[in-house]
């Protein structure tokens, strides 16, 4: 009667769509083996964050292609270019992923009362079934 129940999400589901979708899954888990309520035991919510850097279509980088002001002048003996936008031209996105892991304790009969961990696995089901999107299949 005891399990390990985790559920992540993509880079568009939301910290909410994950726990509510872990919350379903537990209370789907519960019903299916025959038990009326789940406690959980622990739960966490992981964030996964990463950025990525896209380079602005025309200005590629310093030894490609681009488009932009560039100065050249002379010191020391040398030609040189120096070019005050380098670098500068990215589109920079967070992306976060998250991650919700419980471990969860069923039973018979009605859920403990006072227990705030503790939920009706019919009731989680009719509330949170329609509210959580699912994958297409």
């Amino acid at each position: 009667n005891r399990y390990a129940v985790s559920f992540s999400g993509n880079s568009v589901t939301s910290r909410d769509q994950v726990e509510m979708s872990l919350l379903l899954r537990s209370a789907e888990l519960t019903v299916e083996n025959g038990y009326d309520w789940f406690a959980t035991v622990t739960r966490a919510t992981d964030r996964d964050t990463r950025f990525y850097t896209t380079p602005d279509p025309f200005y590629y980088d310093r030894y490609g292609p681009y488009w932009g002001p560039s100065w050249r002048f002379y010191q020391r003996g040398y030609w040189s270019t120096w070019d005050p936008y380098w670098g500068r031209d990215r589109d920079i996105r967070q992306v976060d992923r998250y991650e919700a892991t419980a471990e969860i304790v069923m039973g018979r009969g009605p859920k403990p009362a006072g227990d705030m961990n503790a939920f009706d696995a019919r009731e989680v089901i009719n509330n949170l079934g329609p509210r959580v999107m699912r994958p297409a299949s």
